[in-house]
């Protein structure tokens, strides 16, 4: 049996949200409306990695915070112009989407 478990972000724009994960490698894989004008509910994926990104004002009341397996972190170490932290467990940096919800990114380092 195998389990997925997909976080819900609040943001104010999913349009603009969905722009800023592209950074990240996520594309949009789907989006509803119960009607027009109606907020955005938004799924973004990465590989097997999915986020909801929601407009509704009762979902998922954040900021919230991610932690996010990559590979090759130094490329969107450069990109955000950060250096990675060296942890026992991964070299991972943090970064802040446009409604304040936390990344944090992650490359496994291996075992010594």
């Amino acid at each position: 049996m195998s389990t997925l478990v997909v976080p819900i972000l609040r943001v104010a724009d999913a349009r603009r949200s969905v722009e800023w994960y592209r950074q990240l490698g996520f594309e949009q894989a789907f989006e509803h409306r119960f009607a027009a004008g109606m907020p955005a509910y938004v799924g973004i994926q990465r590989g097997d990695a999915l986020i909801h990104l929601s407009e509704h004002a009762g979902d998922a009341p954040g900021p919230g915070l991610l932690y996010v397996w990559v590979e090759a972190i130094d490329q969107l170490a450069e990109h955000f112009g950060v250096e990675p932290d060296e942890m026992p467990w991964a070299r991972d940096i943090e970064v802040t989407d446009p409604d304040g919800n936390r990344i944090r990114l992650a490359e496994a380092v291996p075992p010594s």
